[in-house]
């Protein structure tokens, strides 16, 4: 019984001591630089724990940033021809040597990194780049601030035109706040889509209305890709520099498309086929050669062994049909003779004729 006892015990110390590990892991994520430091053409090794398990990061270089502001200009503001692509391992830790790089944008600056796909997640640690210049962060503008409530989500189905390559449309809709102190009229949102790790194409919207301090508002922005797009892309939404909200999308692949070009490469080849043995049949010369030589039944016969049929034996048998003395009688009462002359006299062919005086 005693055994019995210490087993519920055992499980209880081990769940203690497991909770903080679980609470440590649903923690944000965090970002950790080797130096804090470095010139352009130098390197800075970059750590993190706390991601998601197997996840794709994007690790870059950002201006005009602080961690407790993120990155206010977005990517735009990023070395992006010099980031780093990078996959979590088992446990959501990573490691990557990264180049320093100039962003486009004066210094304070950040190391950023923020998941490509799946569910959003960032973080970014300070870093200096030597030599780069150094200005203050653009003061936010007083008056209203919009803040998004609600998830986003694209509205909308695909017809039998997009099953057939036309460009997918859906329509973006989320709840915004306005938590300023000054109305928002005709605020203009940038709408952008990516597919894959390729950067968003930006797209600017403005929607018509006037939201009150204190006050939401539900905003719907049409989104559409390009005529064939099939894939995994991602919808951004951006409002004064600083991205909002993503929303996944998964394109379907227009297969009528696909059906096209296999009845195109079966059709055509057939028609062309047809049209040329018509013009074949048609320009080619006609000739009529008769080829003289034995019939079949009298070469039947000369061959030994081979038995010619009972017809072809009466065909040679019988006399040709028409015979040397033969000539069609004109006569209308002999229409139907078809035979050689004889006489018709009532005198018998037995009784002998004499010549002369009687």
């Amino acid at each position: 019984m005693k055994g019995w006892v210490r087993i519920p015990a055992l499980v209880a110390v081990l769940a203690m001591l497991m909770s903080p590990m679980a609470s440590a892991a649903d923690g944000p994520p965090t970002v950790k630089l080797s130096k804090s430091q470095a010139g352009t053409g130098g390197s800075v090794i970059v750590t993190g724990s706390g991601w998601r398990a197997r996840a794709l990061l994007m690790i870059l270089i950002c201006g005009q940033s602080v961690p407790s502001s993120g990155v206010t200009g977005g990517t735009n503001s990023c070395a992006n021809a010099d980031g780093r692509a990078v996959t979590t391992d088992a446990e959501g830790r990573f490691g990557k040597k990264l180049p320093v790089a100039e962003p486009p944008v004066p210094c304070p600056c950040v190391v950023h990194v923020a998941t490509v796909t799946g569910a959003k997640a960032e973080a970014d640690a300070i870093f200096q780049v030597a030599g780069h210049a150094v200005e203050p962060l653009p003061a936010e503008p007083a008056g209203g601030r919009l803040s998004v409530l609600t998830d986003t989500r694209l509205d909308g189905t695909s017809g039998l035109l997009t099953w057939f390559g036309a460009p997918p449309a859906r329509t973006l809709a989320f709840t915004v706040g306005n938590v300023g102190t000054s109305p928002v009229k005709n605020p203009v949102f940038q709408v952008g889509t990516s597919h894959g790790v390729f950067a968003p194409q930006w797209e600017e919207q403005q929607w018509r209305g006037t939201i009150q301090p204190g006050r939401k508002a539900r905003i719907e922005l049409p989104v559409e890709l390009a005529a064939g797009a099939h894939g995994d892309y991602t919808v951004s939404l951006k409002y004064g520099g600083k991205v909002m909200a993503e929303q996944p999308w998964g394109v379907g692949r227009p297969w009528g498309v696909t059906l096209f070009w296999i009845l195109v490469c079966l059709v055509v080849p057939a028609a062309v086929f047809r049209v040329g043995m018509a013009v074949v049949d048609r320009v080619r010369p006609r000739q009529t050669i008769r080829r003289r030589g034995l019939r079949l039944p009298e070469l039947a016969l000369r061959v030994p062994g081979l038995k010619p049929r009972a017809e072809a034996r009466h065909a040679l048998s019988s006399p040709p049909s028409t015979l040397p003395w033969f000539t069609p009688d004109n006569d209308p009462g002999t229409a139907g003779r078809l035979s050689a002359p004889y006489d018709d006299s009532s005198t018998s062919p037995t009784t002998p004729t004499r010549k002369g005086p009687p």
